[in-house]
């Protein structure tokens, strides 16, 4: 296998970082593949850096990371247990050594770079830009949801100087913290999938919402393009937002007749759907490999994206036939069974009402086998604020048009939904999802379709693995393609902070 190419050496990170090499001889002309800040997930030839934050400090992890095969570690003081030949770059402070590699990263390449932000869709879409601008030359996108404050300088810090193209994920849950992301990623082109009501516990408004998402302007030149969702009712919000900032080069998508990337018709199909779209003038017909009007709408903002980009959108419109559902996000997995299979379809990643919905009519689409049923599980959705209850209950109605069969309900604020339900609908309900997934795996059979999902902090995952664990042929197929999203225990940023930035 061919060593990858190197990204760091040992006199570019102290360039870098203001940093000194500490070390024997040998140990200070070492070269770095890879960065990393998660001691168990380091591959030969990382550069591992100790963060420090209010739980964990990863200078407790230097010693498991070099005897991993790190090339060196940045550190702040010696870690126990390290001796005085080891690889080290000395620094004030790693997280900030971290943000300086991030920002050489960004001065060094040469490549166009896309951001993406919005309340839903965004890592799908950041994939599904990574897979069509990598049908046109080389490309790099942020891994898993790598989108906060420590997420993208490392995402950042990981990108090859010779890419032609660079896809970064932003994230936010708080107003001010999109801006100085996109200060730190400068984009080309910024897409915002959309605004929706999410994280209502820490905004005022749905229109506070929007100017959060509006950040991602900050750190665009004025030549840069803004990709907007031309449906949604706070497009003229962004818009203006964008010209504040002095961008001309805006550019909608959606249904309406004006879009410059317009929708002309869709057939949704229970594992791709079929796309006649009309980008900038263009008539296109394609196949996306991810069912779901949600993701018809977001293939549409990728397109727009390239073609802002001067790529070619007819080879971008091909490559989404050969997307995946992201683990968590879509991901399929077939279980067998002694009486035959049933299919889960995972959701667990995150929720929000207008993900709910947009879950609930791909589940309708699902075709079980016989006897066999469409069944919804569901875990709280958070950071709803004082309307979480009823944004909960109001689930019913879209839950009984989509034909749902059976639903399970997790969690205090899921209990107003089950409450809601019609007796024939009500599988059952459990205060959360370790005691709802035996309830599940128990109810159960051949021929089911079952759509799980929750906001991460419901961990419904445990679901998803509680009916897995039932297959009975081994290993079960799964179309979903995994990208860790790296959540070490000593990274200083726990699962809850990251999901929070979902939105």
């Amino acid at each position: 296998m061919a060593r990858p190419p190197v990204l760091w050496t040992a006199g570019d990170v102290a360039a870098a970082t203001n940093g000194t090499l500490h070390g024997s001889a040998d140990a200070l002309d070492w070269q770095a593949t890879g960065v990393s800040i998660d001691s168990r997930t380091i591959q030969p030839g990382d550069l591992f850096i100790a963060l420090k934050g209010p739980n964990f400090d990863g200078h407790g992890y230097v010693a498991q990371a070099l005897a991993a095969g790190a090339a060196a570690a940045l550190v702040s003081h010696r870690p126990d247990g390290v001796g005085p030949d080891a690889p080290l770059v000395m620094v004030e402070d790693t997280f900030a050594a971290l943000q300086d590699l991030g920002s050489v990263a960004r001065l060094r390449t040469g490549a166009k770079i896309v951001a993406v932000t919005g309340s839903v869709g965004k890592t799908s879409t950041k994939e599904a830009l990574g897979t069509c601008l990598s049908a046109l030359a080389p490309t790099f996108a942020t891994a898993g949801s790598l989108n906060n404050h420590w997420g993208v300088p490392l995402s950042l810090a990981r990108m090859p100087p010779d890419c032609t193209y660079a896809v970064f994920e932003l994230g936010m849950n708080h107003a001010g913290e999109i801006g100085p992301l996109s200060r730190q990623v400068r984009p080309d082109v910024s897409v915002i999938t959309t605004v929706e009501a999410v994280h209502l516990e820490h905004f005022p408004s749905v229109e506070a919402i929007a100017d959060a998402k509006a950040e991602i302007f900050e750190g665009m030149a004025p030549n840069g393009a803004v990709v907007l969702n031309r449906d949604n009712p706070h497009y003229a919000r962004l818009v203006a937002a964008a010209r504040t900032r002095g961008l001309s080069r805006i550019l909608g998508f959606g249904k309406a007749e004006d879009a410059s990337a317009r929708l002309a018709d869709c057939s949704i199909h229970a594992t791709c759907s079929a796309v006649n779209a009309v980008i900038k003038g263009e008539a296109l017909q394609y196949c996306l490999a991810l069912p779901g009007r949600h993701h018809v709408m977001n293939s549409l903002a990728v397109l727009l994206a390239v073609r802002a980009l001067g790529g070619d959108v007819a080879a971008a419109a091909r490559a989404m036939a050969t997307l995946k559902p992201i683990k968590g996000r879509g991901a399929r997995r077939r279980v067998r069974l002694a009486q035959g299979a049933l299919t889960v379809i995972d959701e667990s990643y995150n929720a929000s009402p207008v993900s709910m919905e947009a879950s609930f009519q791909v589940l309708a689409k699902g075709d079980p086998g016989v006897g066999g049923r469409r069944i919804a599980v569901l875990g709280d959705m958070l950071e709803l604020g004082e309307r979480s209850p009823l944004l909960h209950a109001a689930l019913a109605e879209p839950l009984k048009a989509a034909s749902v069969d059976l639903v399970f309900c997790a969690g205090p604020d899921m209990k107003r939904l089950f409450d809601r339900l019609p007796a024939a609908l009500r599988g059952g309900w459990a205060p959360d999802s370790a005691a709802l997934a035996p309830l599940v795996a128990g109810a159960v059979r051949a021929g089911d379709v079952l759509m799980v999902k929750g906001s991460a902090g419901s961990r419904m995952a445990a679901v998803v693995d509680a009916v897995a664990a039932l297959d009975t042929g081994g290993d079960s197929d799964s179309n979903s393609r995994t990208t860790p999203d790296e959540t070490p225990g000593e990274i200083p940023d726990d699962r809850a902070q990251r999901a929070a930035r979902q939105g």
